[in-house]
């Protein structure tokens, strides 16, 4: 870095003595003939003209000599032009004295660099970087014995080298850059070849391709490098153990190049050591023993994406030099240490995205550390991203005068944002989202006259939105999403936002009161108001906005048409949601949009016919709308980028076009349900390999289901219910081994279920057959279906017995509490919801959110025969059993009480016999019950949660007696015989029992009442205890029916 600096300041030297010397002849017809090979767009070599080359444009002379010692031919717009490119002429080695070479940064399109450079013998700096050569680097530069300088750095990564062995000759060398060349044929030798340098001092050799160990035990000849850059290698080594030896070592980058293991020792004694940048690399280390050690002149610390563990030492307060500290994306738990607030120097703190705790330390805002000034009065960025901190933000937070950026965000800060924050003029960036915030914004935030980034997003912040935010008029981000804002915006809240280019209000309740006429300061890119109110009217302020892109209008309870100036504007839009409004008529067919846009305008009112847009698109959800007619055969121009196309819960009729299966191969969810469609199901739609979703169900379908469909490997969930398909389950079926979800109820197929249907499908939850035709015994293949949770194949005509092993659905035999029904989304905002639908008590329910906790096994409606299957009591976390309409006999076995989640529970009309078992009372969420028309006997247990039902849950069993049902069990009378006064007595027994209930409970509330009410602790206690006995007792008083008899007594 120093050898650069006095180059360039010989460079101005040169500079001032061109004016005052001649150059030789021979020097300038040498440059003319160079220049007549160069290609220069730009016209730089404007000035080469007349006889003193000395005051050409990039020419340096010696001023005793007027020799050329210097072409400095760089691009100083390289990022803006492409610079100068052509042929390098060998005329250039006419410049007997040159020692200056510059042609960095131009576009010499591939050529290889010019083997002559050789002949250059005084060359002390050669620089070639980035200037589009290619092939390999000319081994007889090494014969340069002069150079101090050389940088051959590739963009493109076209240049390569199969050895370093000749550059050991450049015995001069001080500086070399070699970054984004190709080295991976030269191994570890490069070691070798940098240790016969012994004055070299900067060494860059990121992006090369190094791979394999990087020890070195020899003696090491340049230790007086400063600056070393091994980044973006492939090592897959342990750090180089001859670091610590060089001793003038000051700066040290090996960023991304797959180091492993920890730091070793002596890195942190390196005296000079004030730049260590190691991120992306697996040091696996304790964060303890990286600190450890003096680190003396150390001031940038960059170690993110290093595994790095454990809890920040307090000794990290040593580290008085450090000016970034930079920790991000490691395992680093436990609180901020106060010793933190030692580090008055520090300007960049980055510890976002580990496991911290605690609150903010009240010592990063204290001054005792750093006195006069406040610790941390330098900082200009703080990043706490994602941690686990807890409690409000800190008042303090308004001493760091120099911030510009404070990023907090992802953590579970509570409380109000602190007022004093209005006071940091120099902040540019607040990022606070998804934390725990309440209260009102601040009013002191409209005072940050520098901000630009304004996030606050997913808290729950309340009040209306400050109307001086309206005066930053550098803020170009304000995200104020899903709070519980309230209130009315005007224009006053956007009067001088003309920076503006995101704006989301979304899930709030904020309204927007605009005049019509109203335009906006700002050109929004993004824009997003979900939820808020902008209606009825669509929004007329909207037709100045000519840059949006994404644009959210969702339940925004607007109830007018689409304008057709929209249309003008929309040209620009990527992501556009309509959804859950009330628009009417119908749309442009074809309407405007941006090339590969994601379109969602469900959930309201349009009609007419289905519109496609002009050019391809992502996703199409046009569902839950009135458009009616045909599907056209031109939904295939959407070509292969379409990704998501919804159009259910229209009126859409006619057949499913072929045109779908002959262009759209991209397609991942197609959803057609719930409309009027006819005819077969298209077979080329086993053409969409990348399918997912297959919902055509509650149409008017027929034929058979194709083979086709078993060319959908991907596919995980497939509605056809409802509709007329006939034939059998295809064979092609079972290559699907994806499915989650198989829906083919309410259909006209028929034969046995294949043993294969219970083979292969390891992710498999639901199994709907259910009103088919199917028939033959059940497979006990099925019950290999470790994931299924819902199995339906009612209403067929199925024989034969249960399968003594449908008690080993694993995912039945455990109780489901989580709910793990995510949609099915591959664009951001374009979902499909899993639904599907459950018959209980003759009912069907739909469920789509809590899918997921539901568990059921319905074989009604068959000709099922045999014993009730006792395995059937292993699996625990059943919801619905249904068994009704079969031919079942034996049974219920006592065990059935294991199935404590069971909330319908059908038998009827079955031949069951036998007493139904007490445990039976022990189902305490059991909601429906019908044991009805079998041949059960006995007295009921009607006591626990059986006493919950009516006696139509029993009716129909001849030789069932006792409550609910009004038929006496043998031996009630003679229990129930006796004198009137003995009846009056138990009459007026009973009457006391009550009496005396009431009595005993008033005066136990009411002695207390006082003491409780004033002692809160004492009455949550007391009166959780008394709410727990008044349970039990009425519990047991419903069990026994005692009377004040047998009860009296014991009083």
């Amino acid at each position: 870095m120093l050898l650069l600096a006095l180059a360039l300041m010989a460079g101005l030297i040169h500079n001032s003595y061109a004016q005052m010397v001649d150059c030789l002849k021979s020097d300038r017809e040498a440059l003319v003939d160079f220049k007549s090979g160069l290609k220069d767009p730009e016209n730089w070599l404007s000035s080469w003209q007349g006889n003193n080359c000395c005051q050409w444009w990039g020419i340096y002379c010696d001023n005793s000599t007027s020799a050329v010692i210097t072409v400095d031919l760089h691009n100083p717009y390289k990022y803006e032009v492409g610079g100068l490119s052509g042929e390098i002429r060998p005329s250039l080695t006419k410049l007997k004295s040159l020692r200056h070479l510059d042609l960095s940064s131009n576009s010499f399109n591939g050529i290889p660099i010019p083997i002559f450079f050789h002949s250059l013998e005084k060359l002390q700096y050669l620089n070639l970087a980035s200037a589009g050569f290619s092939g390999k680097i000319p081994q007889n530069l090494g014969n340069i014995s002069t150079l101090q300088y050389f940088n051959v750095s590739s963009d493109s990564c076209c240049l390569t080298v199969d050895s370093l062995e000749w550059m050991t000759s450049l015995s001069s060398l001080k500086y070399l850059a070699l970054n984004g060349v190709d080295l991976s044929m030269v191994g570890s030798d490069w070691i070798l070849a940098l240790n016969m340098l012994p004055h070299l001092s900067d060494v860059h050799l990121s992006f090369c391709n190094l791979h394999g160990s990087v020890s070195f035990h020899g003696f090491l000849n340049f230790s007086s490098i400063a600056v070393i850059d091994l980044s973006d290698n492939d090592f897959n080594s342990t750090l180089p153990n001859w670091v610590p030896n060089i001793s003038m070592l000051q700066f040290f980058d090996a960023r991304n190049s797959f180091f492993n293991g920890g730091i070793p020792i002596g890195y942190s004694d390196l005296p000079n050591l004030r730049f260590l940048y190691l991120s992306g690399n697996s040091v696996k280390a304790n964060i303890y023993q990286v600190l450890k050690g003096s680190w003396e002149k150390i001031e940038v610390f960059d170690l993110d994406f290093c595994s790095l563990y454990g809890e920040l030492p307090s000794f990290v307060g040593n580290l008085t030099s450090l000016t970034h500290l930079s920790l991000p994306f490691n395992n680093i738990n436990g609180q901020i240490p106060r010793s933190i607030g030692k580090l008055c120097n520090l300007k960049y703190l980055d510890l976002s995205y580990n496991y911290l705790t605690g609150s903010l330390p009240e010592v990063l805002g204290q001054t005792q550390f750093c006195l006069p000034k406040s610790s941390f009065s330098s900082l200009q960025y703080l990043n706490l991203r994602c941690n686990e901190f807890v409690g409000e933000l800190p008042n303090w937070l308004g001493e760091l005068h120099n911030l510009v950026e404070l990023i907090l965000d992802f953590n579970s800060f509570n409380g109000s944002i602190p007022t004093s924050i209005g006071g940091l003029k120099h902040l540019t960036t607040v990022s606070l989202s998804r934390n725990a915030l309440n209260e009102t914004l601040p009013y002191s935030l409209g005072q940050l006259s520098n901000l630009s980034f304004f996030d606050v997003s997913y808290n729950h912040l309340s009040g209306s939105l400050p109307t001086n935010l309206g005066q930053l008029s550098e803020l170009s981000f304000l995200d104020v999403s899903s709070n519980h804002l309230s209130g009315i915006l005007s224009k006053s809240h956007f009067s001088m936002l003309k920076e503006l280019q995101t704006l989301s209000l979304s899930a709030n309740s904020l309204i927007l009161k605009l005049d019509s006429n109203w335009v906006p300061p700002f050109q929004v890119r993004y824009l997003f108001m979900g939820s808020c109110k902008l209606g009825p009217s669509f929004p007329a302020w909207l037709k100045s906005q000519r840059n949006i892109g994404f644009l959210d209008f969702s339940n925004a309870s607007i109830s007018d048409s689409i304008p057709n100036w929209f249309w003008s504007i929309s040209s620009n839009i990527v992501f556009l949601n309509f959804s859950f409004n009330q628009l009417q008529g119908s749309l442009p067919n074809p309407f405007n949009i941006y090339p590969l846009a994601s379109i969602d305008l469900k959930y309201n009112l349009l009609e007419g016919a289905l519109p496609i847009p002009n050019v391809r698109i992502k996703a199409l959800d046009l569902s839950n709308n009135k458009f009616s007619g045909p599907i056209p055969k031109s939904i295939s121009n959407l070509t292969r980028f379409l990704n998501h196309l919804s159009l259910a819960s229209n009126k859409l009729i006619g057949e499913i076009p072929t045109s779908i299966g002959e262009g759209l191969f991209g397609l991942v969810i197609l959803d057609l349900s719930k409309n009027n469609l006819s005819g077969n199901i298209p077979t080329n739609i086993g053409n969409c390999y990348l399918l997912q979703v297959l919902d055509l169900q509650c149409n008017n379908l027929s034929g058979v289901i194709p083979e086709s469909l078993g060319e959908l490997k991907f596919l995980r969930t497939i509605h056809l219910r409802n509709n007329l398909i006939s034939g059998k389950l295809p064979l092609s079926f079972r290559n699907l081994s994806f499915l989650e979800t198989i829906d083919l109820g309410n259909n006209r197929l028929t034969g046995v279920i294949p043993s294969w249907t219970g083979n292969g499908f390891k992710d498999l939850k639901i199994l709907r057959l259910r009103s088919n035709s199917f028939f033959g015994e059940l497979p006990s293949t099925l019950a290999n279906l470790s994931s299924l949770q819902v199995l339906d194949l009612a209403e067929n005509k199925l024989d034969g017995i249960i399968p003594a092993n449908f008690g080993n659905f694993e995912a039945m035999t455990h109780v489901q509490n989580i709910n793990y029904n995510s949609p099915y989304a591959i664009l951001p905002g374009f979902y499909y919801q899993e639904n599907i639908f459950v018959t209980i008590k003759g009912q069907s329910f739909e469920y789509t959110k809590t899918l997921s906790l539901l568990t059921c096994i319905d074989l009604s409606g068959n000709n099922l025969k045999g014993e009730f299957p006792i395995v059937i009591s292993n699996l625990v976390g059943l919801v619905v059993l249904n068994l009704s309409r079969n031919h079942i006999s034996g049974q219920i076995p006592h065990s059935i009480s294991e199935l404590r989640q069971l909330a319908s529970f059908d038998l009827s009309r079955n031949m069951l016999s036998g007493p139904i078992p007490e445990s039976m009372s022990l189902l305490s969420f059991l909601g429906y019950l019908n044991l009805s028309d079998n041949n059960f006997s006995g007295r009921i247990p009607f006591v626990g949660h059986l006493t919950t039902f009516e006696a139509s849950s029993f009716s129909g069993n001849p030789s069932l007696c006792g409550a609910p049902l009004e038929v006496e069990c043998p031996g009630d009378n003679s229990r129930n015989t006796g004198t009137t006064d003995e009846n009056d007595f138990g009459s007026v027994d009973d009457k006391w029992f009550y009496l005396v209930i009431a009595l005993g409970f008033a005066a136990g509330l009411l002695v207390p009442f006082f003491i409780l009410a004033i002692k809160r602790t004492w009455s949550d206690a007391y009166f959780g205890f008394a709410d727990t006995v008044a349970d039990r007792l009425l519990t047991w008083a419903c069990k026994t029916r005692m009377s004040l008899r047998n009860f009296g007594f014991c009083l």
